[in-house]
């Protein structure tokens, strides 16, 4: 019994020496570069629910965030949008799915580098039934609330990426445009 113990810690030891050696990472952990680790952030809307959110992700990714200037990066907001979409109908022609679609953009300024814009976009399906207006409402505002969430995810995800555009010289003095993130639920 003792003999099967002494030889899984080595073996777990061996396995986790493995996995870091190899850059795993658990999901959802997305490090900030370190150019970004000290940054302003401005938001086209300060007291809105995904402003509120990007900050919240800022602080869990430990960054410092400090008041604009011109020898500091920036992240800003630009643009949110939520457009809808009808994917079914009932017999009587009334919609019976629908599809949401959140749509973030931003830049990021990195002194001496430039500025590069991004797009970010959350699409969720739901079930429209017209038989409970009032829990229709209160679901549509969940929905949205999480694809705000998602989207403040997705943007900490992308600012990771900018670490190896930022490595290999592809944010440019002048502004660049980067593609959307697409992700469906």
């Amino acid at each position: 019994m003792r003999f099967f113990s002494l030889i899984k810690l080595p073996v777990v030891l061996v396995l986790a020496g493995l996995l870091s050696a190899c850059g795993f990472h658990l999901r959802g952990e997305y490090s900030v570069p370190e150019e970004l680790h000290t940054m302003s952030f401005t938001s086209y809307d300060e007291y809105s629910p995904l402003t509120r959110y990007i900050r919240a992700q800022l602080e869990l990714n430990k960054v410092n965030l400090v008041k604009p200037s011109s020898n500091t990066p920036n992240l800003h907001l630009t643009e949110a949008t939520i457009d809808e979409r009808t994917l079914s109908l009932y017999q009587n022609s009334r919609a019976a799915e629908k599809e949401l679609t959140y749509v973030v953009k931003y830049r990021v300024t990195i002194p001496g580098f430039g500025a590069k814009d991004f797009t970010t976009t959350v699409n969720r399906n739901y079930l429209d039934n017209p038989l409970t207006a009032l829990a229709k409402s209160v679901e549509r505002d969940v929905i949205e609330d999480e694809m705000r969430q998602q989207a403040a995810g997705q943007m900490m995800r992308q600012l990771g990426r900018v670490r190896a555009e930022y490595e290999q010289g592809h944010v440019a003095p002048e502004a660049t445009n980067a593609n959307s993130t697409n992700t469906n639920s």
